[in-house]
């Protein structure tokens, strides 16, 4: 196996025992590709959801430029939503798991 499918493996377990989600493996291996090399980084592979800023990256780079969805109140909601349901203690919050959630969150799986 590539080293991607061993991260997408990773994530496929971590879904299901850290959130209790059963992952859409066709979903979850394209949100991962979509991802590109910052899977691949230590600091980029993963969401600091204590971080103002990488919060609205998240949310202006994926939420509304990647998934086509409008600026308002709901984004920030949902992207708080995702970071209790992973976990405030989950200190591996990783990328694609957080965006594969939000793809989820807000219906958004046709955009892959």
């Amino acid at each position: 196996m590539s080293k991607r499918d061993d991260l997408i493996a990773l994530y496929a377990s971590e879904l299901k025992s850290k959130c209790g989600v059963t992952a859409d493996m066709d979903l979850l291996t394209k949100v991962t590709i979509g991802c590109g090399p910052s899977i691949y980084n230590k600091d980029s592979s993963t969401v600091a959801c204590g971080q103002t800023s990488e919060l609205e990256t998240v949310k202006n780079n994926y939420l509304i430029k990647k998934l086509g969805l409008n600026d308002d109140s709901k984004l920030d909601a949902a992207i708080k939503e995702v970071c209790e349901q992973m976990g405030s203690s989950n200190k591996n919050k990783y990328r694609a798991m957080f965006y594969y959630l939000l793809c989820v969150k807000f219906g958004k799986q046709n955009a892959y």
